[in-house]
Parts: structure tokens; C-alpha cells; sequence
């Protein structure tokens, strides 16, 4: 019996799902798993910030040179991201004629992303999907709730066992009930969200009366600016500039109210350039100066 596996889809650098999740699952599962690559994605455990889509000739050659040499049965298909890519795919397809084709639906990530364009699914849902032998759907997976990786570790457990010649039916049983067995944490990686943005919070709290730039405090925590600003999205809703800018001010404001240090001496303390630095800055983010301020603020 072929249990090899022809998997095609996007890469996922976590290793959550796409194409490295597929071969660690089915190897696991004592399958063969070989790959073509449609996409390569920018990500992380919080989610993906760039694709970079192969060229058609790209694809097709990855493919070929598989189902030319290695002629497996069980092709599961994942993510697609052109329509040029659907068209060619379905002329291979027709040509070789697998004994199954599992196509599992992407077109959102389990953060809710759109993942294609609505044109290219609508490609697929005309041309790939009349071939295939399995269309997943959600009421196929064992679990209610979504998580990063599950449809695709379903699909590869049903390639799997599709692949030891058992019916759609059976197959399916076993695929959902080896899901079952993964611990809850299996694609859901290790992120450290939580932990960096208290650092970020501690770090703001040392520095903000010296720095205000978003680049030293990634710096400080050893991250890149964007990487900063996916942790405090994901954490707060706000970005890293928002947080440090409100830590000032709220330094700012705290100094007007309770000391009698002229506007020039704030600022020199805060690191401003200037005092009419700290006043644009001031006026900026409450709307009038800081005399107007002064002056609304109650006599005692």
C-alpha cells in the first residue's frame, strides 16, 4: 500500500498548520508526507503579516516533479491563493487521476483574517472542488471551538488514513478520534504575549522620563518595533507609542498638579527639547496647553 502524501498548501512558520504541520502529523502517524508550496507567510503565534504567493510555473513544478516520480494516491490540498494556481492544479489533477483528492477549505485564519480573495475561492468552488473526494467542512471536526491548526490536522489524519486503502466513512472515524487523543496545546504554540508585554509595562515605567521612542524599548526587550506592536494589539488594543505617550503624559500631568516647577524645568526633566516640545506634545494628546490646564485645574 502508497502511503505517501502529497500535501499541497501555504507554509506556516509556527509549524501550526500548513505545510510543516502536515508532514510532522502524517509522519507521526507512520505516513510518508512529500509537499508543494503555494504561499510563504510572515507569522507568528499572533497571527500572519505578510504572504508571499509562488508563481504558477513555481507551483507546477513542485508538483510534477512529486507525482511524477512519487505518484501518491492521497493528495490534500490547503491553501490557495491564485486563480492561475487553481486552473493549473485542476489540469494536473484531471491528467493523473489520484484515488483521493481531501481539499480543506481556507479562507479565513482561526483569528479571523481573510486568508483569499473572494474571486479565487469562487475558482475553486467551480473547478477543484467537483474533483474532490473530501470536502472538509466545520461540522467535521471533533471540537466546537476553532483553534489554530485543527481542520488542517484533521485533513492530514484523514489523508492518512484514506491512504491504507479505508472508506471515506471509516477513514473519517479514525481521523477525528486520533484528534481527539492530541493534548489541547498540539499547534497552538508557545507564545510569550503575556510575559513581554508586563516587561514592556516595567520597562516604560524605568524609561519614559528619558525615552519616547518605540525602537528603544524593543531594543531594551531584545523584540523588533513590529513584533512589540503585535504584542501590545494582542494584549491591550493599543500600540507600543500609545502606551509610552500615556505614561508621559499621565508624568506630565502628575508634575502640574503637584510641584510648582516652571514648564521648561518639566520638560528638561522628561526629556523634551524644549518647552514648546513638551507643550505640542501636551496639546496634542489633551487638547489644550499646559497653562490652560493649569488654570482649569480646582483652587485649594
Amino acid at each position: 500500500m502508497n502511503t505517501t502524501i502529497l500535501t499541497i498548501t501555504g507554509s506556516d512558520g509556527t509549524g501550526g498548520s500548513g505545510i510543516q504541520a502536515d508532514i510532522r502529523l502524517i509522519n507521526a502517524l507512520g505516513g510518508r508526507a512529500v509537499s508543494a508550496i503555494t504561499s510563504i507567510t510572515v507569522q507568528n503565534t499572533l497571527g500572519i503579516q505578510e504572504f508571499y504567493d509562488l508563481p504558477l510555473d513555481v507551483v507546477r513544478q513542485q508538483v510534477e516533479a512529486i507525482i511524477n516520480d512519487l505518484q501518491p494516491q492521497v493528495i490534500k490540498i490547503g491553501l490557495l491563493r491564485r486563480s492561475d494556481v487553481v486552473e493549473m492544479l485542476v489540469e494536473v489533477l484531471q491528467k493523473y487521476k489520484p484515488r483521493h483528492i481531501i481539499y480543506a477549505p481556507v479562507q479565513t485564519s482561526s483569528r479571523g483574517d481573510r486568508l483569499i480573495n473572494p474571486k479565487v475561492f469562487e475558482t475553486i468552488e467551480r473547478l477543484l472542488i467537483p474533483l474532490c473526494t473530501v470536502v472538509l467542512s466545520s461540522t467535521d471536526l471533533p471540537f466546537s471551538p476553532r483553534q489554530h491548526g485543527q481542520a488542517n490536522q484533521l485533513a492530514s489524519a484523514l489523508a492518512y488514513y484514506l491512504s491504507l486503502g479505508e472508506s471515506e466513512t471509516i477513514a473519517m472515524l479514525h481521523a477525528q478520534e486520533f484528534l481527539k487523543q492530541l493534548p489541547a496545546e498540539y499547534a497552538g504554540g508557545n507564545s510569550r504575549c503575556e510575559e513581554l508585554y508586563n516587561q514592556f509595562l516595567a520597562t516604560v515605567e524605568r524609561y519614559h522620563s528619558h525615552y519616547s521612542d518605540v525602537a528603544f524599548y524593543a531594543e531594551q526587550l531584545n523584540v523588533s518595533p513590529r513584533y512589540l506592536g503585535q504584542v501590545t494589539r494582542s494584549t491591550a488594543n493599543r500600540s507600543p507609542k500609545t502606551i509610552i505617550d500615556e505614561r508621559i503624559m499621565a508624568e506630565i500631568v502628575s508634575l502640574l498638579t503637584s510641584t510648582h516647577k516652571p514648564l521648561k524645568d518639566i520638560a528638561h526633566c522628561l526629556g523634551f527639547s524644549s518647552q514648546a516640545q513638551l507643550s505640542r506634545f501636551f496639546k496634542k494628546h489633551k487638547g489644550l496647553s499646559p497653562t490652560e490646564f493649569q488654570q482649569n485645574q480646582p483652587k485649594n
